[in-house]
């Protein structure tokens, strides 16, 4: 088992990386930021590095800095978390070369996913199920991207290959604005990316964001911990979560689930990951891989009862995986919402001192927040502040006990987004289970 690790992150994730290295007895560094100094990670890790002033590039995406941190401190290990570095392969290959162990995949692992036409390339040759498309970058002959877009069939979307976030990416509905919609998002990528390379994909209407869980130990073992269903979204950017993913086909989940698992044992994965699908009509199309731990983890967690961070300690220590396919069985149901530190309405960032913070309890209520009376959520991160989730025995429980939870959960000081929840909460069509990825947007008018 690993001895020290270096938690390279802060908020909720930093504080649920610690807890999981406590059980195992991992020893704990906690770098920050000039502004993070009076986080709950901080306070409680075993040691604190602050690595520079609060702009992230200073400080959480130093890089050097953040080995310097594991260098200093005798650490062995580097637990990237999720955002951040998490998915940089440069870093993974600077944290291996540097004599640390990578808590995550293999850089080269890292590369092939990140890219998205030659994560596409892998998954077709795994037997993962993709969107039709262009089959690889597009080419530069006007007259062949034409017969690719009409192959494809429009609607076409044409996306950055190194894109992310919902940034690099264009939705074409005739063939007249093809190739200027292509020169546009060229130009985007290689101003966001330092790459112009855009391919074409069938854009699908109404499509629902269902994702896979998976295991994988780089021995050639690997498991699924089942589906999430993350289709309340506004701007590509997650709301609520749950798991498992209601209302699919049976089949088609049972042939995605397996082949997600027969991808990790192809592409020799290591650590966690997830595969990102649109689900429409009965079928599973694959958009992406996150090499990393996500933020909606704790939903999977909560059916299955396997602690996924820990799991990724565990694999990253060069432990064979310890849980077999037939070991996990989903028990019930669970939700998460995610609570950020911005208005309601305008969505407006909304930093400031918490005055008051209650977190709900009773039964299957989990908080993961780093939060705490008199803390101040600073202006320079992402506005993530908590994240509520309920577990019951079946969907309808577990969406009641979310609404009563979120009822009770008090932050007062700043703005949160608890009010939108409640709406959500509250909607017919959510609680009926199954709306696609616009549902939320157009209920709020965007």
């Amino acid at each position: 088992m690993l001895d020290k690790v270096v938690i390279a992150n802060r908020g909720e994730i930093a504080l649920r990386i610690l807890r999981a290295c406590k059980e195992l007895d991992i020893k704990t560094v906690a770098i920050h930021s000039a502004a993070d100094r009076d986080l709950m990670h901080v306070r409680l890790a075993d040691e604190a590095v602050c690595i520079g002033p609060a702009p992230s590039p200073k400080s959480y995406l130093n890089i050097p800095s953040i080995i310097s941190a594991a260098e200093v401190t005798d650490a062995v290990g580097i637990h990237p978390g999720y955002g951040f570095l998490a998915e940089n392969a440069d870093f993974a290959e600077q944290v291996e070369r540097s004599g640390f162990t990578f808590i995550g995949p293999k850089a080269d692992t890292i590369r092939l996913m990140g890219d998205k036409v030659s994560a596409i390339e892998a998954m077709k040759k795994a037997g993962v199920p993709t969107v039709p498309g262009s089959d690889g970058s597009l080419p530069e002959d006007s007259e062949e991207v034409h017969k690719i877009a009409q192959r494809i069939g429009y609607p076409v979307i044409i996306k950055a290959a190194a894109g992310g976030g919902g940034r690099g990416m264009r939705v074409v509905h005739s063939e007249a604005s093809l190739i200027s919609s292509i020169h546009v998002t060229q130009s985007e990528a290689a101003a966001a990316f330092g790459d112009d390379t855009v391919y074409m994909e069938k854009y699908l209407e109404n499509p629902r964001h269902v994702e896979v869980q998976v295991l994988a130990d780089g021995q050639g073992n690997a498991v699924h911990l089942y589906d999430r269903d993350c289709s309340m979204q506004r701007r590509h950017q997650k709301v609520v979560e749950e798991a498992p993913a209601p209302h699919l086909d049976p089949e088609a989940r049972a042939q995605v689930l397996q082949s997600c698992v027969d991808a990790c044992i192809e592409i020799g994965y290591r650590g966690a990951g997830t595969f990102e699908f649109l689900y429409e009509n009965g079928g599973f199309y694959f958009i992406e891989m996150n090499t990393r731990v996500q933020v909606e983890h704790p939903v999977t967690e909560m059916i299955t009862g396997v602690d996924i961070v820990k799991e990724q300690l565990r694999i990253a220590s060069g432990m064979p995986l310890s849980l077999k396919q037939e070991d996990i069985k989903v028990q019930g149901h669970s939700f998460e919402c995610r609570i950020n530190a911005e208005d309601s309405k305008t969505f407006l960032p909304s930093p400031g001192t918490i005055k008051h913070f209650h977190a709900p309890g009773g039964n299957g209520i989990r908080v993961d927040s780093h939060l705490y009376n008199g803390y101040t959520v600073p202006p320079h991160y992402d506005s993530l502040i908590a994240k509520l989730i309920s577990f019951a025995e079946d969907r309808e429980t577990a969406l009641k006990r979310m609404s009563i939870a979120l009822d009770e959960m008090l932050v007062d000081g700043i703005r949160s987004n608890i009010p939108l929840q409640q709406e959500i909460m509250k909607d017919a069509k959510f609680q009926e289970g199954g709306v696609n990825i616009h549902y939320l947007e157009k209920k709020l008018g965007l």
